[in-house]
């Protein structure tokens, strides 16, 4: 096809709509975030709180009610509790007010100091409040991708500004939407890197995301600003002074997730990770790509073998749930809920046995170009660097360049080339793209001898 240029209650994702984000968020954080109101509808102990709390003092030293708040994105009347047992505890004492803020102000005492830095041996993360697994577990499952509407017309617009076989469409659509994993194949070149990294588009619906998870009284740091892109909407009114409204600032909406990992990935990546100086841990990948897309790109090119890589998702694949281990040896469960894609110049069958293969469930092959989606990429491209499409240019392409040399009508070609001869026509000051140009630019691109 040549197209161009509380953990409380708990229901399914709203459907999206024509408004877009603005028209669904306030229906995600009614349905799925209501803001704590107490200490135990968090999910979380006193204790575990307290030390967030305190650890969050040794770092700023004195800080007011609103501003605790606003740390640990938990209600002021929550904070107050906590406040409250703390100077139980002796470990926090009120500090003078400033001036115009009748808001209270609070420091640490010599005991509070030696418990916040007993706790950050043990655990130092500080940041937000984490919500419970249980909750984390919760608000996966009920904005699974599966959720998500991928109809025919929703693909065709998707890919309307994308020169792509309808026949890929045909497969490519239904493989999304089934939350199987999908192996996409071919020569180099032929575009599956860039159409792998579109079917993302396809997940458009927002969905809340913890800024932390606590596993027994244990924190792992989830949001990933290199993941997850926060969407601006009205409602998070964290720090404006209105404490005990809203949803809950533990979470935040963001667009789904969409991790892209090629050769530097090592199977370090895909475990719990423990940083010694920051005595914390952080969600692996595939964590971190719940209720999105993960694209594992260029298969095989991997440090480590592609038989052990595609090994650790066997059972992930099949029980939408993966396992993880803390220090301590403490073994637990989380789901797996994602669009997991892989990609690769190799074949399949080179790189996986079938067993594993079955397992897949979507086997996509791209191949070159036909003409027509030669011509309609080459014409896209001289529009997007600002250049006349010369149709004669495009023919002496085919026929003195790629035919003589037995070259295929690879997808990227056009770009690549084009984008060459535009350089040296900006070096010698030529106003376009002439045979010369090309010519120099073949000679560049591809190798001699």
């Amino acid at each position: 096809m040549n197209q161009g240029n509380s953990i409380g209650h708990v229901a399914e994702m709203p459907p999206s709509t024509p408004d877009g984000v603005a028209a669904t968020a306030p229906a995600v954080h009614s349905v799925f975030a209501p803001r704590p109101g107490h200490l135990e509808e968090t999910g979380l102990s006193k204790w575990m709180l307290g030390d967030l709390v305190c650890k969050h003092l040794m770092e700023a030293g004195v800080l007011d009610l609103g501003e605790i708040a606003q740390r640990v994105a938990l209600s002021g009347r929550v904070v107050e509790e906590l406040l409250h047992f703390l100077r139980a505890e002796g470990r926090v004492e009120l500090r003078s007010r400033r001036d115009n803020s009748p808001l209270l102000r609070f420091g640490l005492t010599d005991a509070g100091r030696n418990a916040a830095l007993d706790a950050a041996q043990r655990d130092g993360y500080v940041g937000p409040a984490p919500i419970t697994l249980a909750h984390y577990k919760q608000l996966i499952q009920a904005q699974s991708p599966r959720r998500i509407a991928v109809t025919r017309e929703k693909v065709a617009k998707t890919f309307e500004d994308t020169v792509i076989q309808a026949a890929l469409l045909e497969r490519l659509g239904p493989a999304v939407c089934s939350g199987r994993a999908i192996f996409i194949y071919g020569e180099p070149g032929t575009g599956k890197t860039f159409i792998a990294r579109r079917l993302h588009r396809l997940l458009d619906t927002p969905m809340l995301l913890p800024h932390a998870v606590a596993v027994g009284e244990h924190v792992i740091a989830y949001l990933d600003p290199s993941v997850h892109v926060p969407i601006d909407v009205p409602g998070n009114d964290v720090g404006s002074g209105r404490l005990s409204e809203g949803f809950d600032n533990r979470l935040v909406l963001c667009e789904r997730p969409f991790v892209v990992v090629g050769g530097e990935l090592t199977m370090d990546l895909l475990t719990l990770q423990f940083d010694e100086s920051s005595r914390g841990y952080a969600a692996p990948l595939q964590l971190k790509a719940n209720g999105g897309l993960f694209l594992i790109d260029d298969l095989g090119r991997q440090q480590v073998r592609p038989e052990t890589l595609l090994n650790r998702w066997i059972i992930p694949m099949e029980e939408k749930r993966d396992q993880l281990s803390l220090r301590n040896g403490r073994h637990f469960s989380v789901p797996f809920d994602l669009t997991l894609v892989f990609s690769t110049n190799l074949q399949p069958r080179d790189l996986a046995d079938e067993a594993f293969l079955r397992r897949i469930g979507y086997k996509v092959r791209f191949a070159a170009a036909s003409r027509d989606d030669y011509a309609a990429i080459w014409q896209q491209v001289c529009g997007q660097l600002g250049i006349d499409f010369d149709e004669q240019l495009l023919h002496y392409a085919w026929e003195q360049l790629h035919a003589p040399n037995a070259t295929p009508l690879m997808q990227c070609y056009p770009r690549d080339l084009l984008q060459l001869a535009t350089d040296r026509a900006a070096f010698i000051g030529a106003s376009g793209v002439d045979r010369e140009s090309l010519d120099w630019a073949w000679q560049n691109y591809f190798l001699e001898g």
